[in-house]
C-alpha cells in the first residue's frame, strides 16, 4: 500500500472542505478514470478510480496537520504509483492553496 502525507496548515474544517473540493474536482477533470469517493465520516473517505481496466482503491484521511493518502496499487501498476500519487497530491495542494487564500466555495 502506497502512503503519502500532505501537510496542510489549515484548521480541520478548512482541510476537510479543501479535500472534498479536490476529490470533486478530480472527478470532473478525469471522468475516464471513473473516480468515486465515499465519505465514511467527516475525516475519512474511501476512493477508487480505474486505470487501464483495473480499479485502484484507497483511503483519504484528513488529520489535524496533514491529509494522508493510502493507495492500494496492484503489482502490475507499481511503476505508475508515483504518477498516480503525484496527480492526487497536486489536486489536493491546489485546493489547500485556495483555502489559504480564502477562495474555497461556501459549504453547501
Amino acid at each position: 500500500m502506497a502512503r503519502h502525507s500532505i501537510i496542510h496548515g489549515l484548521s480541520q474544517d478548512l482541510a476537510q472542505r479543501a479535500t472534498r473540493a479536490a476529490l470533486e474536482s478530480y472527478r470532473d477533470q478525469f471522468p475516464d478514470a471513473q473516480p468515486t469517493g465515499h465519505w465514511l465520516n467527516d475525516d475519512h473517505a474511501q476512493v477508487q478510480f480505474t486505470v487501464a481496466g483495473k480499479t485502484l482503491r484507497g483511503d483519504v484521511h484528513v488529520g489535524a496537520r496533514s491529509i494522508d493518502l493510502q493507495l492500494n496499487v496492484p503489482l502490475v501498476f507499481r511503476p505508475f504509483r508515483s504518477a498516480a500519487i503525484k496527480i492526487i497530491d497536486e489536486e489536493i495542494r491546489g485546493w489547500i492553496a485556495k483555502a489559504h487564500q480564502g477562495r474555497l466555495p461556501s459549504p453547501s
